[in-house]
């Protein structure tokens, strides 16, 4: 009984532990390299028909983006909204997916490298 009873105290633990860190790691962030782009141009916008028969919008962008020692690589990206313009990013892109996240930052958080190139 002792033996069950602990057991079960551990999958508890190991499954809870998983949720946990379902919930608080973004996945798509882990492994990729991190790029910061300036939203300077308006984007290609596109309408969808999904699978239930809904449409939604894209935002496509295709924007150069630097790594912290300033160099440069095209960043090819979409968003669900129409991103801010003068708006800086910074990008998560991985080699097998392109870019997998993004998230609006300050100018102030951007590495000086970077940041010289974005103006």
């Amino acid at each position: 009984m002792k033996k069950l009873f602990i057991s079960l105290i551990v999958i508890i633990i190991i499954i809870g532990g998983a949720l946990l860190a379902g919930r608080f790691i973004n996945f798509h962030r882990l492994g990729a390299d991190t790029y910061y782009v300036k939203i300077t141009q308006d984007p290609k916008i596109t309408s969808e028909r999904a699978s239930d028969g809904s449409t939604f919008t894209e935002y496509h962008y295709n924007l150069p983006g630097y790594d912290e020692d300033g160099k440069e690589k095209d960043m090819e990206f979409f968003a669900q909204k129409n991103l801010r313009k003068d708006a800086y990013l910074e990008v998560f892109w991985k080699k097998d997916r392109g870019v997998t996240s993004y998230e609006e930052v300050k100018k102030a958080d951007i590495p000086k490298k970077a940041a010289e190139k974005l103006n």
